[in-house]
């Protein structure tokens, strides 16, 4: 009997998808992209409808989507926009859909998805350009190739689950930071596959949800989604993680990412590294759960991943509401890196990898192209 890996009729993964792609209705329409606004949740549920590619690029620079692999199929989802955008006539259609990846790819810089999500959108199109092949059907080959992005995601979060459910023991209590929930990615997440799959199959655990300041994703994001899935849980702020390390409240913790270096170094939401240092002083693990497209082997370590400087508003203020004084200065780098040294294992779609990342991550990588 093939492995189940469809979407629980229950919970948050069945009812919300980040990002969907929906047909035209009739011959005269085009077809658009429903993205989940990310930041109005969770009390107000609402949908982008995208019918250019420049709204996807402004949905992703503003966080209406957000998560690594979300990243990366809302880009792709927004060339084969482009693409039914694009004039009939050869040369103009290209040039028009390479100058949408070109703007596409200079919305977030850490997130390596959103990057392979292009590259190998821009591979398929050069493959057509290069038998000559005509507008229309690059229009559908393209769509074909974003929409199997989304499904080879989903497919890979439900293999993360299930190879990560090995770490866990019912009663566990298990601290995240962020969200990398199905809101994240195609579906059921990366470091809440584990979770989600774990109460699938009836093993209790109990998650602690870092609030993760300033964009508050821990809070709004994490929380519904637990919420909405059954799953028991309780929001802290993140500097309460350390008093429940110290409780012996917390046995594990499990986080995502937006880059891992080919040494194991893992570029995460600002905070994570905090929390990766506080771990190990308690002797708690620390899991990165992550495709292999998460994974960028062109950097030998994590101190040359690009992190995101954003709005300092975000910090002095929330939703247009001031939290600090008027005039006060403020930095926000929106993610950290986290030392291989402090990750007990990476959990990516072919298995659970441990020390020594570097040749763990090659062969998982290699393994993944291979296919």
């Amino acid at each position: 009997m093939a492995e189940d890996t469809s979407v629980p009729s229950d919970g948050l993964t069945a009812g919300y998808a980040a990002v969907v792609w929906n047909s035209p209705a009739g011959p005269a329409d085009l077809p658009n992209v429903a993205i989940l606004d990310q930041t109005r949740l969770p009390h107000v549920v609402d949908v982008v409808v995208a019918r250019s590619w420049k709204t996807v690029a402004s949905a992703i620079r503003t966080m209406q989507v957000r998560g690594a692999p979300a990243i990366g199929i809302a880009a792709a989802m927004g060339v084969a926009l482009a693409a039914h955008e694009a004039p009939d006539d050869s040369s103009r259609f290209h040039a028009f859909v390479e100058d949408a990846c070109a703007d596409l790819a200079t919305t977030r810089p850490t997130a390596v998805n959103l990057f392979w999500a292009i590259g190998r959108m821009r591979r398929c199109l050069s493959a057509l350009r290069a038998r000559s092949a005509g507008a229309d059907e690059c229009r559908r080959v393209v769509e074909a190739e974003a929409l199997s992005i989304s499904r080879e995601d989903a497919a890979s979060c439900h293999a993360i689950g299930t190879h990560g459910m090995s770490l866990f023991s019912a009663g566990d209590g298990v601290l995240t930071h962020c969200n990398a929930g199905a809101l994240a990615t195609g579906a059921w997440g990366t470091a809440l596959a584990p979770i989600f799959l774990s109460h699938r199959a009836g093993v209790r655990l109990h998650v602690f949800v870092d609030e993760t300041r300033p964009f508050l994703q821990g809070a709004r994001l994490t929380a519904w989604e637990l919420m909405e899935a059954g799953i028991d849980s309780t929001l802290i702020t993140d500097s309460m993680a350390a008093h429940f390390m110290g409780q012996g409240a917390i046995q594990k913790v499990i986080v995502g990412a937006d880059r891992i270096a080919a040494n194991g170094d893992v570029a995460n939401k600002i905070g994570t590294y905090g929390v990766a240092i506080i771990a190990r002083e308690h002797g708690i693990p620390v899991y990165v759960a992550a495709p292999t497209s998460t994974v960028d082997l062109s950097l030998a370590s994590g101190r040359e991943i690009p992190i995101e400087m954003r709005d300092p508003a975000e910090v002095t203020s929330f939703r247009g509401h001031p939290v600090a004084p008027t005039g006060m200065h403020a930095l926000h780098p929106a993610f950290d890196v986290t030392p291989a040294k402090y990750v007990t294992a990476i959990i990516t779609e072919v298995g659970v990898h441990y020390p020594p990342f570097g040749p763990a991550l090659a062969s998982a990588v290699a393994s993944t192209q291979a296919r």
